[in-house]
This record gives C-alpha cells, structure tokens and sequence, in this order.
C-alpha cells in the first residue's frame, strides 16, 4: 500500500478540521485534473482514465459501489446537440392546432354522449414526443425494407386523430364520431389503436397496457429474423414503441427487456413518456421514477437516454459551478415535483431554490422565468437530439426517458392533476386559456361553439408538415395488406394422412409435427413455414427438426454442442427457421403475433405453428390472444397434450379442460379438437388455404395430445372424402354406424378429441345391453354452436321464411341419428352443453370439470367420469328419462361396472 508523504503524519492521525481541509483541497485538485482533459483531450478520455480509476480502485480493495444511475440530468449534454433541422415555427403551429383539436374532438363526444370517454392529458404531455418522430424520423410504408413500426401509447390516440385530421385523411364529421362507431353516418373513430376496426389506419393494438412494449420487443426481432432468413431485403427499420410510465407496473412491460438486450435489438427505441402519473395519482411519489427505470434497463443491457430539462434549465446549470442544482435535483422526489409543475414558478421559488446558494442562481428572475423552466419532453431540441443518438446506436436496444408534464397546457383542471388521466370535460375558460397559450385565432364565439381549428391544405404549416410526410416515406400510421400468396399443396400433400398409421400407435401430437415436418419440406411454401416452441421441443416430439431447420439465433453458433456429431445434434444458425423462445409464454405468443401479421405489416405470408402447453395457452396469454385477434392475426396455435386426462402424472396445473371454452369469445378463432391424424391433416390444409389464399382474418387454435394410439383411416363407406371434410370442418360427422339396425334401443355418442377411445369402447359394451350406437366425431363445439346461433338469428328475423335448419340438427334429425344422444369430452361440460336448446332432444353432457390430479389416464377417466364406464351409464339413464328402460337396469350397470355412486362429484373434490 503506498505510504504518506515524509513529514506528514497518516491522515487519521490529523485533526479533523485539518483533516478536512485537506480532503477538500485533494478533491479540487482532482476535479482540476478532470477539467483539464476534458478540455485538452475530450469527454472520451476522460471516461477512460474514470474507467482506469475504478478498476485499479477496484483492485486495491477500495470499496467502489456500482452505479446504475447516472445523476438526475440530461444523458446528452448541451454542447453535444446537433442543430435542429426542422422549421420549429411551423412545427409549433402545426402541434397547436393538433393539441386543439385533440381536445376539441374528446369534448364534442361527451357533449353529443354524456360519458363517452376519451383522455385528454396523455397526448398533451407527449405531443412534442409524437410531433419531432413525425416531422423527422419516422418512416412511412413508401420508405420500403427502411420502413418503421409505430407502437403508439393508446391513451394518446386523440392527438393521432387529430393529426390525420389537419393531413386531410378525413373531415369535421369523422372526428364528431369518436367513439361513436356504430353511427349510421358513417364509419367513427375507434377509442383506442384497434386494427380490427379501422384495418386501413392502425397497425397494433396498445390498449390492455402492457402488450405494446412485449409485442414491439418480438416484432424487431421478428424484422431481424425475416432479414437474416432472406425472407425480407435487408433495410434500417426500427421500431418504436410509445410507453407510459405507469404502464411500466404491468409484468409484461418489462418481463422481455433482458430478451431484447442479448438479441441486439438495436432496431428498437422505447420512449417512455415519464409524466409521472398513472391513473390515480404520481407513479412513484416518494422516489424518482426516471432513476427507477435507467437502473433497470441500464441492468438488462439497454442505452437509456434520459431527457429531463429543458433549454432554459441550462442557462442555470452553466453557471452553477458548484453543482448546486444538480445537488438539489437528487433531493427532488416526483410528488414534490408534480407540485412545481401545478402551482408554477412561485411554488418552485419557495420549495425549490430554497438554498441561499440556489436562490442566488434565480437573482432576478421572476416568477414568469421560473414558469420556463420546463421539463426536457416538451423541448423539441432536446427529443431531436435523443432520437437522433438513439437512430445511431448499435449494438443494443435504446430507451429515451423524457420527462413531461400529464395535462401539459390544459389549465388548473388538469395540468399535473391527480384526477388528469380521467379529464374528459374542460370549462370554458380553461379552453378560452389553452386557445390564448396556443396562439389560436379563435373567437370567444368559435371556442364556446368547441370549433376546430384547420388552417387548410394550402397553409404554410399543414404543407410543410405533409412535405415532411412524403420525404419520410408516407403518411403514418398505416395499414396496407399486399402480399404475394404462396402456392400451397393441397389434395394428395395429405392423402397419407387418411390412409393412418398403418398399425403404429402416434399420438395425435406427434401427427401434428409430422405435418409441420412435410410442409417444412414443401417446395412452394417450406420457407414461409415458422415453427415456434417455448422450451418444450422434445416434450412435443418436435427436436427432430433442430438439426435439420436449425434454431434461430442472431449470433449463429459459436460453441461446439455437447451432441455435436449425433442425429439430434442442437444446432443453432442465423439463417435458423425455428424459434426457441425459452420458457416465456407470453413472449412466445408476441413472437407468433409477429410472425402472423407478417403479411400485413411485412408483406411476408408467414405461417407460424406455436406449439405449447395448452393449458399454458389461454388461460396465461389470454390478453395476448385477444390483442392478435384485434391485429387480424393468420396462423396456428396447437395447444400440445391437451385433454384433463391425457397428461399422466402431472396434475392440477397442467392438465388442461378448459382451454376451448376460453377460446370460444375470440370471434375470429377457429377451435378444434381432433381426434384422428387426418381430421388434422384436413384442419390445417382448409386453415392455410382460407387464411392465406383466400385472405380470410382468422386463426387456428387446435388441440393434440399426448396418448399414442393406432391413428385410423378415413371412414371408407361410400361417402366422398370431401363430405367428411365438409364435416370435420363444419364441426361433426358420422365416425361409425352401429351394424345393428333392429336393435330397440338406440343412441348417439358424439365424442372428441382424447374421449373418443373411451366411447369406441363404450360402444362396445352397450351392445351387452342392447343399445346399438352411433360413433360420431365431434372436432368443434365452436362451430357447431356458432352455427345454430346465426341459424336461429336468421330465423327469428325472418319469421315469415321456411325457417333453416342448423348444420348440427340437420345433423342429428331422429331420422338421420335415432335415440339417445350423449356427448363425452376431455373438456368441461360447458363446451357441448351449448348445442341444448338447437337440438329436438336433450344432449347429455359428460366432461372434466374440477382440478386436476396426478394420476395415470385410466384413473384420471374414472375421477372425471368420462371413461366407457360412465358414457355407457349415461346413455342407459338417458333411455330410462326417455322411458326406454327402466331404473334398475341402470342400477345395475353401475353395480356391475364397479362405479360408486355415493363419491363426491369431481368438480367438488
């Protein structure tokens, strides 16, 4: 250890006085040192003699804390700005008129429709963020592979509207109908991005908080993956995504940002407007938030650009030689800031500069200087200087942090309010006071009558903004689908499907990545195909097709495998074509989004397969499914040893019953539960063929286990192959006639999915009681029921039409299906008791309701009273209710199928 100078005793040993002045006079001339090379040699060198400090610091064992906060200022310094390139007067003109309107159009809603909604104070505090991306960086759809994707914070959809309004993309009258979509004047404006509602104009869905982000992480490494794949031409597109910083308390705005860091997403910018607000009040008063997220994205490997003082901020800085305010800003805590931003200057003088030092930077200043002191979101400046340094980053993901104020401009009601985020009604002089601050030439008169404000196509301001525009490549947002559709196999593609498995027992799950295998192979369509898993690719029998498409990952592969040199071999690619996404449902299924609005957003067809869990699927991406049903979402979802009583030993969390009733409120997807391989083979040959050739919006959710079992052949009975693919699709179709046609007593057993051994057995065995059944295939309860609704619609609105039969009455006429009808399923009875009240009898119902067990198959069918002991009760106590048999011979069946009748129920246990 190097020893004190001679004739100095050890600094301990000096008094303190002595002792202090001494550490003082060591500090300065270090901080003289520092000023030295930052003149002389610049900012680069001094960062790396700091770096030099720490690690030997580090070393000697002096205790060097880690930092992952910077000091509460700008990240970019004044000196380091660039010139701002834009004509910033009539950029503030046009921004003006945009933040009128905005507001103008939420309070004509609620004056036509007391309560309609709409928020004012989210696009206020963030119109500057908008309007600098708008005017200079983001690019249209004419820009081609440098095109952007736009994630706009749905709250602040007013301000887009309002801006599509000045670029003449619509009138006075479409904005009168905001939130009023189902006006018969004509189409509205929805109240948030919604793509299902207005498919020409938004691209995705922010609206449930929290889906933006994640899904704007995937889909920039979607772009990368298309790229690397040589599916799109390689470009400069970003994408950007407009966050709040309450929305940062969901799981899911955070939970991927580590994912985007190791996959060098420096095509990603996350602005993240920190108004310090959310709903009911600041996001975190008692602490900074801004600091709160630099750590944590700083931590996962992210650039963060803090943008937090405006201009005027820096006259103050630049003679505050002692770091006074710097010192105070530490201090600063965002309750107490978002009082400075609600009571104005003197409240910052009193609360504020309340140091003899500070109060000797503000010498002079009045109350109405202090009021310029703003926050660094609302400088145009200072945003272009942070998209700028974001655009020419590499190497990791950007996020800009600027600070705004909630309600910026719209008076004491709202500005920096509590209650802001809910302000959907101003008073007349709060307008007449936003109409003056904006510089608006509106009467009295214009704003009591809530007139918008549109200078018109020929002014200086609205020509520069749409010159702009087409210099960026469009107006955005923008929604154009034109895609090449593929040529997909049909017809004999999948005719070895029908043929079965030849005696070889598959389960339904291995059948399904047998298709995928073959249509991976395909010539035409190989390329679009994408296979998606969470980390289940063994679980789901699909690691045969590592070695052979390889996994995508950015870096390649740059280790040897431990396997390296075995037919299973992992093989990791640039080019790879499956995407392994770790145990992530939720980033699975953003992934899968991505890849099923390629054709949209991409002009890609891709047809992604994300194989999962299935009760991993709905009930834990449930938000995610809706937001991909929103964004007219194509592709597959395969929902992998599904059933409750498929899945041995695994129990209560696994074991999936329910996952098509949640799949049966999303109207535009498809949900099968198919039984058979070539049921599967048919699902997905009419999917790929309506989705991407037809361009119907729709998609696929299908269920497959995990049960190996001799997969049939197509019923060969004289029926075409084309009937019993009109009836797979359409929902149910005759699996097996009974051979007995004089038998008394008769019954129809519709079955689907993992239950259809349990009722081929249970055939069998009514036969000992003199029922001859019918088997039927039931591969949707969905379409079946949805079917029978629209048919009584029809009917009931035209009374005075021979009314139509539904497809499955038509079905299950006593003619065409005699006797008894009962319906057994690995789901809750729910799903198949929707067809009661379509039907000319009653369907008796046997599903799993209640929790799982770890069990095997046979015991968990027992349990759940759905194995052929069960159906073969359940029909014989139907024919007694029909008056076809009588009680004891029911009685006794139970007795001799060893079933206790006194147990308690499985949804109660």
């Amino acid at each position: 250890m190097t020893k004190p100078p001679p004739n100095r005793p050890p600094r301990a040993a000096l008094p303190p006085s002595e002792r202090d002045s001494l550490n003082s006079v060591e500090t300065q001339e270090w901080l003289d040192s520092l000023i030295y090379v930052l003149a002389d040699a610049g900012h680069n060198r001094a960062a790396e003699l700091l770096l030099e400090l720490d690690h030997y610091a580090y070393f000697q064992g002096a205790p060097i804390e880690f930092k992952q906060n910077t000091p509460y200022i700008n990240t970019i310094d004044v000196e380091a700005q660039p010139e701002y390139p834009g004509n910033e007067e009539l950029e503030r003109k046009f921004r003006n008129a945009i933040r009128w309107n905005s507001v103008i159009m939420v309070l004509r809603a609620n004056k036509a429709s007391d309560g309609i909604g709409g928020h004012l104070a989210t696009y206020a505090s963030a119109a500057e963020l908008y309007e600098v991306g708008f005017n200079h960086f983001f690019r249209g759809p004419e820009a081609g592979p440098d095109r952007d994707m736009v994630f706009f914070q749905g709250h602040s959809s007013p301000g887009i509207y309002a801006r599509s309004f000045l670029e003449g993309r619509w009138g006075e009258d479409r904005m009168n109908r905001f939130r009023r979509e189902l006006s018969p004047d004509g189409p509205g404006l929805s109240s948030y991005p919604h793509p299902w509602l207005m498919p020409d104009y938004w691209e995705f869905p922010t609206v449930s908080m929290g889906l933006g982000p994640i899904q704007a992480i995937y889909q920039a490494r979607y772009i990368k993956y298309l790229e690397n794949r040589g599916l799109k031409p390689k470009g400069d597109a970003r994408v950007w995504a407009f966050l709040g910083d309450g929305e940062m308390d969901e799981p899911q705005s955070i939970g991927a940002i580590r994912f985007a860091a190791y996959e060098n997403l420096d095509n990603l910018i996350f602005v993240l407007n920190a108004n310090l607000q959310r709903l009911d009040g600041p996001v975190r008063a008692n602490s900074k938030v801004i600091q709160e997220f630099e750590a944590l994205f700083r931590g996962a490997g992210w650039n963060v650009i803090k943008v937090i003082w405006d201009g005027k901020w820096d006259e103050l800085l630049q003679k505050d030689y002692n770091g006074e305010i710097v010192k105070r800003f530490e201090l600063l805590v965002d309750g107490e800031s978002q009082r400075y931003a609600a009571f104005g200057g003197r409240e910052l003088r009193e609360k504020f500069f309340n140091t003899p030092e500070l109060k000797r930077l503000i010498d002079g200043w009045s109350d109405a200087d202090l009021e310029l002191l703003n926050r660094g979101g609302h400088d145009v400046h200072k945003i272009y200087a942070a998209y700028k340094a974001a655009t020419e980053h590499k190497g990791s993901p950007t996020i800009i942090i600027p600070r705004t104020v909630k309600g910026y401009g719209l008076g004491e009601s709202a500005q920096a309010r509590n209650v802001a985020h809910n302000v959907k009604k101003l008073d007349v002089d709060s307008l007449k006071a936003l109409r003056t601050l904006l510089e608006l030439p509106l009467t009295d008169e214009q704003v009591e009558h809530l007139d918008y404000y549109n200078p018109g196509p020929d002014s200086p301001e609205v020509k520069y903004a749409l010159e702009r525009r087409a210099a960026l490549g469009g107006l955005v947002p923008s929604r154009h689908v034109e895609y090449p559709h593929p040529t997909v196999p049909t017809g004999e593609f999948y005719e070895e499907f029908a043929g079965g498995s030849k005696g070889r027992a598959v389960s339904t799950t291995m059948a399904a990545v047998s298709i995928l295998s073959k249509l991976l192979r395909d010539k035409e369509i190989g390329k679009y195909i994408v296979p998606i898993v969470p980390d289940e690719a063994r679980t789901f029998g699909m690691d045969a097709l590592v070695p052979r498409i390889g996994i995508y990952s950015p870096r390649g592969q740059t280790y040897t495998p431990v396997d390296s040199g075995s037919l299973m071999v992992y093989k990791e690619s640039i080019d790879g074509q499956m995407l392994e996404e770790g145990l992530t449902e939720d980033g699975a299924m953003s992934s899968w989004i991505a890849a099923a609005t390629s054709y949209a957003n991409h002009g890609v067809p891709t047809i992604p397969f994300y194989v999962f869990y299935s009760m991993f699927g709905m009930q834990r991406i449930g938000d995610l499914v809706w937001a991909a049903a929103d964004q007219m979402a194509r592709g597959f979802l395969l929902g992998a040893t599904a059933g409750r009583t498929t899945l041995n030993g695994e129990g209560l969390q696994h074991q999936d019953g329910n996952s098509h009733l949640q799949g049966y409120v999303v109207p535009n997807m498809k949900t099968y539960d198919p039984a058979f391989a070539y049921e599967l083979a048919v699902i997905i040959e009419a999917g790929i063929q309506r989705m991407y050739v037809e361009g119907i919006n729709e998609f696929y959710y299908i269920t497959v286990d995990n049960e190996n079992e001799v997969q049939p052949a197509m019923p060969d009975d004289g029926r075409t192959h084309q009937e019993i693919h009109d009836g797979i699709l359409r929902g149910m179709y005759v699996f097996q006639r009974s051979g007995n046609k004089k038998a008394k007593l008769r019954a129809q057993i519709l079955a689907s999915g993992p239950a259809m051994d349990a009722a081929q057995k249970a055939v069998e065995m009514l036969a000992d009681y003199g029922v001859a059944a019918d088997l039927w295939s039931v591969t949707s309860y969905k379409e079946l029921h949805q079917d029978a609704l629209l048919t009584q619609r029809h009917n009931m609105l035209h009374p005075t039409e021979t009314p139509r039969v539904s497809y499955v009455a038509e079905q299950l006429t006593p003619e065409n299906a005699p006797g008894v009808l009962i319906s057994v399923s690995d789901y809750v009875k729910l799903g198949a008791d929707g067809l009661n009240g379509h039907l000319d009898r009653k369907l008796w119902t046997l599903g799993t309701d209640g929790f799982g067990r770890s069990e095997g198959r046979a015991e968990l069918r027992d349990f759940f009273e759905v194995d052929a002991r069960h159906v073969v009760v359940a029909t014989l106590y139907a024919l007694q209710r029909d008056g076809k048999v009588k009680g004891d011979v029911v009685a006794k069946a139970i007795a001799d199928l060893g079933i206790d009748p006194e147990r308690d129920a499985p949804v109660l246990r």
